[in-house]
């Protein structure tokens, strides 16, 4: 299919070469769906694939590496399988654990865990990403709502989304001069597996003014507005989408 068929806007993805970490599940999988909807070439990386990603894999340009993205070496290793250019990387591999014995049951491991997952993945991915971009690329980082409302319950996770927002704007500093842009969406509680019972949803969609979970589809469409040439002097933003759960002041 041509441009002019296509159309301009959607035109310009066609051919960008794009990394997507943990892209089996949940938010990271609705991205991979929706940069191959649009031609993108697509590598992604997980622990496990899933049904759905595997339709993806035999319908678009998607690639599957398996990885253990908590490994120092797997986030070079995802970017690398994506060959010598990178335009887009986003990073949406992350986890939490609830700790309801408080804060000093979490261990040093507990720590480590939390960061190597939920920001050096990250950060090392990065690192080896901007090697590969050229003017026009751009990183999204998936952060979430705990880096801005700490819980208790989720306080490794939190600090650790809090350590990775202020990496995206430290580092959209240092590559706007390059023309590569760095911006986070930041998910409140979303219809994946964290959330994966009815009385987890239901309790978590009471404290939304929207009444409702976003859903991993509405959190791809604010990372593809991010990545994408309509926001082409956005950089060091942070966007939210989480039903109005923390409020505008």
């Amino acid at each position: 299919m041509s441009a002019l068929e296509l159309g301009a806007e959607t035109a310009w993805w066609v051919g960008k070469v794009a990394v997507v970490t943990g892209g089996s599940h949940g938010i990271g999988l609705a991205v991979v769906s929706a940069l191959a909807g649009v031609g993108a070439r697509v590598v992604t990386g997980a622990r496990s694939t899933s049904a759905e990603l595997e339709t993806l894999l035999a319908a678009d340009d998607v690639t599957f590496v398996p990885v253990d993205l908590t490994d120092a070496a797997a986030p070079a290793a995802l970017v690398s399988a994506a060959g010598e250019r990178v335009d887009l990387l986003i990073n949406n591999v992350g986890t939490s654990t609830p700790r309801p014995a408080g804060f000093t049951s979490v261990t040093d491991a507990d720590w480590s865990e939390s960061f190597d997952l939920n920001v050096m993945a990250a950060v090392r991915a990065m690192r080896s990403a901007v090697m590969r971009m050229r003017p026009g690329s751009a990183i999204v980082n998936v952060t979430s709502d705990n880096a801005r409302l700490p819980d208790p319950r989720l306080v490794d996770y939190g600090a650790a989304k809090a350590a990775l927002a202020s990496v995206t704007k430290a580092l959209a500093v240092e590559l706007a001069p390059r023309g590569i842009r760095v911006n986070a969406v930041s998910p409140g509680p979303a219809r994946t597996r964290r959330w994966a019972t009815d009385e987890a949803r239901h309790a978590a969609a009471a404290r939304m003014p929207t009444g409702r979970l976003t859903t991993p589809h509405e959190v791809a469409a604010a990372v593809m507005m991010l990545a994408g040439p309509d926001s082409a002097n956005t950089t060091g933003a942070t966007w939210t989408v989480d039903g109005g759960l923390i409020p505008v002041v």
